[in-house]
């Protein structure tokens, strides 16, 4: 491994267990925290551990499996942010958060199993499907202010781009260690409400 493979492994490593870390402390939530601000938006990103687990999940099925699937999340995430915002909810939504990481962590994993790996349909849908139950819960409670929108997309985009530069440079046993970390993280995250 290159020294710049390794300061990236590194890095990542470093926020990946930074995130980790917040699991304890702040359950599936910094939902009912958006507020007005373009700094509060941003630091949502990296402050909401399940959203910081899932954005790491999502650059990581990128790099992994397409680059493609960017786009279904974007989708997920404009979907997802519409429903909430206009009164959509669904039952047991920050239990279902946490379940959604594990779901990008188990597409992780499948998609490092050779012969079976999933399609783009099936990997996008996942990826919309958990990007829009995030997005709703951001949806409901977000103000309205745009500056919290930019900067929560700012800070979405670049852990993103991040976690999927770390796992495109990383030797896959690296995305085969993610996949159950992100699987683990996201039932922990389930089941925190209940706690």
């Amino acid at each position: 491994m290159n020294t710049t493979t390794r300061s990236l492994v590194l890095v990542g490593g470093a926020g990946f267990g930074f995130g980790l870390s917040l699991l304890s402390g702040l359950p599936a939530a910094a939902h009912g925290l958006a507020s007005t601000g373009l700094a509060a938006g941003f630091s949502h990103s990296l402050l909401g551990p399940d959203h910081l687990l899932l954005l790491i999940g999502v650059g990581a099925a990128s790099a992994a499996i397409d680059a493609a699937l960017l786009s279904w999340a974007l989708a997920g995430a404009l979907l997802g942010a519409l429903f909430g915002a206009f009164g959509g909810s669904l039952p047991l939504a920050e239990g279902l958060a946490g379940l959604a990481v594990s779901a990008v962590g188990l597409l992780l994993l499948q998609s490092q199993r050779g012969e079976r790996r999933p399609g783009l349909t099936l990997a996008g849908g996942v990826i919309a499907a958990t990007v829009a139950l995030h997005a709703m819960l951001h949806g409901q409670e977000a103000s309205g202010a745009l500056s919290w929108w930019l900067g929560s997309a700012a800070g979405s985009l670049a852990v993103v781009l991040a976690s999927a530069a770390v796992v495109r440079r990383s030797p896959s046993r690296w995305t085969m260690r993610l996949a159950p970390l992100l699987c683990l993280g996201g039932g922990l995250l389930a089941l925190a409400p209940f706690g």
